[in-house]
């Protein structure tokens, strides 16, 4: 009797056991403060770490069974935190926090950058033609409305009309700036050649920025966190309020 619950205050200790790298695990929680600048900006470097793209079918089973054993209180001895955390990255990373579905490898946070970057080059490359700005900003309104959708709070289901508007209205004001300050850098009689292939190179970034503003209001602390540590024309657009990554991580003010 004895030896059987010093056994199992050997497993919870070592289950509660500190690391010296990683703090206590709470399940659902952020391994970060969120009360800090610095902590939200760890806590969202481990939302986009494309090192999760190639976690194995394999490791992730094992990483929700861990967590379910945490769950339960049947974790095995010798657990540290630092594996129940990154079990907990893991699964945040790939599975839908609602549907408990994988995500699509290009929608998924952690893919937000390696997929997003080719077409922020598009959006900067020089001397376009019409249908190149046209082409360029509508693959970047489709990319950012595919990754909102794949990331939505599956809990309150929204009709799909509500996202095409969104979608539609995303695109046509993109490439509505984008082109329009394009035909007015060309008619500028004033700039010299090298002067207006300098301003054209920027025209993208109020075309998405404008809409990235608009976006602002609802994210939550974490994303509005990283936009005050980004340029404020930055390329790249977070989700938006209605996607469940943004709602999860809001708090009052």
């Amino acid at each position: 009797m004895a030896d059987t619950a010093t056994t199992a205050s050997a497993a919870a200790a070592s289950a509660a056991n500190t690391s010296t790298d990683a703090p206590p695990f709470q399940l659902g929680k952020p391994r970060f403060q969120q009360t800090s600048f610095y902590g939200r900006f760890r806590h969202f470097l481990d939302i986009i770490d494309p090192r999760t793209l190639f976690v194995t079918e394999r490791r992730l089973r094992e990483a929700v069974q861990l967590l379910e054993d945490y769950k339960h209180g049947t974790l095995r001895p010798g657990v540290t935190n630092e594996q129940l955390w990154s079990a907990q990255k893991i699964k945040q990373a790939i599975l839908h926090p609602d549907t408990n579905e994988k995500i699509f490898m290009p929608f998924r946070m952690s893919g937000y950058i390696p997929f997003g970057t080719p077409i922020v080059v598009g959006l900067l490359l020089p001397n376009q033609t019409l249908a190149s700005t046209v082409f360029w900003q509508w693959l970047n309104q489709s990319h950012n409305a595919c990754v909102n959708y794949a990331n939505r709070n599956a809990t309150k289901p929204s009709p799909a009309s509500k996202f095409i508007q969104g979608y539609l209205g995303a695109v046509i004001s993109a490439v509505s700036i984008a082109v329009g300050l394009n035909v007015l850098v060309q008619k500028a009689n004033k700039f010299t050649p090298a002067t207006r292939l300098l301003v054209q190179r920027f025209v993208p970034f109020p075309a998405v920025g404008r809409l990235s503003c608009r976006r602002a209001p609802g994210c939550s602390s974490l994303y509005k966190a990283l936009c005050a540590w980004q340029p404020s024309a930055w390329p790249y657009r977070w989700p938006s309020a209605s996607s469940r990554r943004c709602q999860r991580s809001r708090r009052p003010s």
